[in-house]
């Protein structure tokens, strides 16, 4: 694979360093004063401005500029860098003025640019401090990437004194080039980086930022601090849906769908990095507690209460082996108290045997520093037992004079250990945050999937009623049109017609029979019970006559504006274990459709009970969804009523995400409210939104590219053998395992450049879990017994920075070689990245392969030596 485009920011060979004149800026200042500091093994070269910078001699080659210079003097500093090949550079100084001017010239001279107003960056491997927001810190493996140089320079103070060690920091500014996409990308496969925080405040594409997010996120932890929880301004909603999702909502949901985790304070920022970047990984949220005292392990239990932290109950057999080593434990009950006298040997005993228990997924353990205990013992003894233990441990060593410098101990030995039982929790529920999102990330759903092709939605009936509804100027459809919407997608509704007269209204009634419903018709009106525009449980002719008349006429007399149609008819829906349910979908500014869920019915605002979800999501997320609800509680068996038939909400979520997948000129919708109980579901009421949509690229709206199903095609090899060809996806991860143990040596060398005998959990991660956004694996598989398949050939394409090539690989099953496999998966590539509208695919071939070569050759690809290595060729094809 190609280095990074970023690897000269990040790991530069030489410098250029411009400056204004000493003294004039004080920016500039505290960069020569960061680079004083630097004990950088590689060139640096200080060039000041006077009247301009002085001409470069010879063939000037430089990996990173550094520019300090202010005005339009950074943009004569930026053609100056361009002349010596810089192909990477930060600009320190703030500059709202020049900033399309900067970003012009580098886009034309093909130059990644951090910046303006970025703060730099620190290696401290490399010995290289070019940020002006703190002293060089030293070399670990976690990396600090921040959008404020201020909270930069507080976070590295903070670190600097708590032990914190970093692999990289940025502190990225206003960035006209490069944005926090870029920066993910390159630290995703950084090896010195094993876990990323970030502190951001805004993004640019939802889509970008997610993208990289996800990449990042499959191949280590990601913590993220958001500025701005207050939502952003939104647009003039229609919908209840529209009204109560807000942006925070959505950018959560968006964090927890990549596989990353969000904290609260730059504090939980650092811990929950610790905690994550350990040897083990976390497998749910319940906790085991111990301490040499009854009230921290209570304090402990009341802060897991309020983070959705399990303290379960232990088992008989856990407990009898804790009384085996604990005999006079006051309490083995979670949480456990060994004692205000226990030794450093009880506090061991006591972790083993929680840790070994299948009861919980992690343990704390609360040690108060009460007179006669030996705290470096036991500090000592905790720090010898980690390396036994395979879930998360923490520690919580309460007070601070005794204690400030045995937890700075015990955190360099690679124990995270908290000050506070609270804060320890809290370190905990980030980890199992990390489980449960990483659980989400593997989740690659179809934008349809819901039964068969008898069950398949009608979407072009409902791309004909949305077309309809905007031909005729509008962009709020009726009760009617929403639930013809509805149908379109097989989601059951109640049947509703429109009287305009009360002697319709009276002969639909009896035609759907009484009792019924009545409700005001008028577009103009988007919450009927706010004009008294609903009526339940009518059940003769003279009331539904009585209620025509008083209803329009109330509606007319609340809304005088609205032009009022007549009414709405329609069975009244009886559900006597009934409970009233809310589904809709909002358009967020950034992240585009999410989907919305929780309890419905007139005082949904009131009780303000939601979640959300980014389109497309499958059975797995759409029961999350409904288990993050509030409402979640009274689903099942509750107050003499049976359990609701789940199957039929899981259902309609997942209609609801292949309506939004397929139909982007949908803004809004809400369906309230949705009846469910042990039977079935009904939707009473709905509401959509539509707006007129220009780009006729599938999925353009969507933040999230769902799997491409599209793309599967059915191949026979020479000898006759029938496979599929279609995308990769998570689940193949054994089978692309045993696929790469059962290649010949030589074969995995020619694919990996490489003698490994199989991959690691990381690269098995990175080639399962594909962005289909960035990057495209087609894999040839063959039926096996028990419904398992097995995977014959791979062809993977990832996207260049340029946006317009991709870096192609591929590889075939030794015995199946010769078959035209590799010809087929080419091929396939080849024509999606040019349906993609990329402009060429390149990828290296050792000289040596003379097979793959040949097939390149046969394919039209044309085939060079590689200018970095003489053993490489270099083969591309145009697209």
């Amino acid at each position: 694979m190609n280095p990074h485009y970023l690897a000269p920011l990040f790991d530069p060979k030489s410098l250029l360093v411009y400056l204004p004149a000493a003294g004039v800026s004080s920016i500039a200042d505290l960069l020569r004063a960061s680079l004083a500091e630097s004990a950088f093994s590689g060139e640096m070269t200080w060039l000041e401005l006077a009247d301009g910078f002085p001409a470069l001699t010879g063939t000037p080659r430089a990996s990173l500029a550094l520019i300090a210079v202010p005005g339009t003097g950074a943009v004569q500093a930026l053609e100056h860098a361009a002349a010596a090949r810089v192909r990477t550079a930060i600009l320190y100084e703030p500059d709202e003025t020049h900033i399309a001017e900067l970003a012009a010239v580098a886009t034309k001279h093909g130059i990644h640019l951090l910046g303006p107003g970025s703060s730099g960056l620190q290696r401290p491997h490399l010995k290289l401090n070019a940020c002006i927001a703190g002293t060089l810190q030293r070399a670990g493996s976690l990396a600090l990437v921040s959008q404020s140089g201020a909270l930069t320079a507080a976070m590295l103070d903070w670190a600097e004194s708590n032990g914190v060690r970093f692999s990289a920091v940025v502190a990225t500014g206003r960035s006209a080039v490069l944005d926090l996409a870029d920066i993910l990308d390159f630290l995703a496969q950084d090896g010195r980086t094993q876990s990323i925080i970030v502190y951001m405040e805004g993004i640019r594409s939802a889509r970008r930022f997610m993208s990289a997010l996800r990449a990042a996120s499959r191949a280590k932890p990601v913590i993220v601090l958001k500025a701005g929880r207050r939502d952003r301004g939104r647009h003039a909603a229609l919908t209840h849906s529209g009204t109560m999702v807000g942006g925070d909502d959505v950018f959560d949901a968006a964090l927890k769908r990549a596989g990353a985790v969000r904290v609260d304070s730059f504090v939980q920022l650092f811990s929950a990095a610790k905690c994550l970047a350990g040897r083990y990984r976390p497998t749910g949220n319940r906790l085991g507690v111990i301490g040499n005292g009854g009230g921290p392990g209570v304090l402990a239990a009341d802060h897991a209460f309020l983070r959705g932290i399990d303290i379960p109950s232990l088992s008989i057999a856990t407990v009898a082996q804790m009384r085996t080593k604990l005999p006079l434990a006051p309490s083995l009950e979670n949480p456990v108290d060994i004692g205000e006298h226990a030794t450093a040997e009880d506090f061991v005993a006591a972790v083993e045997t929680l840790a070994a228990s299948p009861d919980v997924d992690g343990v704390l353990v609360v040690m108060t520093p009460k007179p006669g205990i030996d705290t470096e013992a036991i500090a000592r003894a905790a720090t010898a037992a980690l390396p036994a233990v395979r879930k998360p441990l923490i520690g919580c060593w309460m007070g601070e004079t005794r204690l400030r410098e045995t937890r700075l101990r015990v955190s360099e030995a690679g124990l995270p250990v908290f000050r506070l039982p609270e804060a320890a929790v809290d370190a905990f529920a980030n980890i199992a945050a990390f489980y449960r999102n990483q659980q989400n990330l593997m989740q690659t759903p179809p934008p349809l999937n819901v039964g068969g092709a008898e069950d398949a939605p009608d979407v072009a009936r409902a791309r004909a009623l949305f077309d309809a509804v905007l031909a005729a100027g509008r962009e709020v459809l009726t009760e009617t049109e929403s639930k013809e919407l509805l149908s379109a997608f097989r989601i059951p509704v109640t049947p509703t017609e429109v009287a305009k007269s009360a002697d319709e209204a009276v002969a639909i009634a009896q035609r759907f029979g009484f009792p019924v419903v009545i409700k005001v018709s008028s577009r103009d009106i988007a919450h009927k019970s706010d004009v008294g525009g609903v009526m339940l449980n009518v059940r003769t002719p003279q009331q539904v006559r009585t209620v025509f008349t008083d209803m329009t006429e109330e509606a007319a007399r609340r809304a005088p504006d609205a032009k009022i149609e007549g009414v709405s008819v329609q069975p009244m829906v009886v559900k006597r274990h009934g409970r009233e349910l809310y589904v809709g979908m909002a358009t967020d500014e950034l992240f585009g459709p999410v989907i919305s869920f929780g309890a419905g019915g007139t005082l949904i605002e009131v009780i303000d009970d939601r979640t959300v979800a980014l389109p497309p999501i499958n059975l797995f997320l759409a029961r999350r969804m409904i288990e993050r609800a509030r409402s979640a509680a009274v689903l099942s068996e509750w107050r003499g009523m049976p359990k609701i038939q789940i199957e039929a909400l899981e259902y309609l979520l997942l209609r609801v995400s292949e309506m939004i997948c397929e139909i982007p000129q949908l803004r809004e919708l809400d369906i309230n409210p949705v009846i469910i109980d042990e039977f079935g579901a009904a939707v009473v009421d709905a509401r959509a939104v539509v707006r007129k949509v220009t780009s006729d690229t599938p999925y353009a709206h969507l933040a999230i590219l769902p799997y491409p199903n599209k793309l599967a095609r059915e191949f026979a090899t020479r000898s006759g053998v029938h496979c599929e060809l279609r995308a990769i996806r998570p689940e193949d991860a054994d089978a692309l395992q045993r696929f790469v143990r059962e290649l010949s040596e030589e074969s995995r060398y020619f694919r990996f450049l490489s003698t490994m005998a199989e991959l690691s959990p990381t690269m098995l991660a990175r080639f399962t879990q594909v962005d289909y956004d960035r990057e495209m694996a087609i894999v040839a598989v063959v039926p096996e017994a028990h419904g398992h398949e097995r995977i014959i050939g791979v062809a993977r394409y990832l996207l260049n920075p340029d946006a317009v090539t991709a870096e192609f690989a591929l590889a075939v099953a030794d015995e199946f070689q010769g078959q035209g496999i590799g010809s087929a998966l080419m091929k396939r590539i080849a024509t999606i990245a040019r349906d993609r509208g990329l402009k060429a695919v390149i990828g290296l071939v050792l000289g040596n392969n003379r097979d793959m070569l040949g097939l390149m050759q046969s394919l039209g690809f044309v085939e060079e030596v590689d200018p970095d290595d003489a053993e490489l060729r270099r083969v591309v094809m145009q697209l």
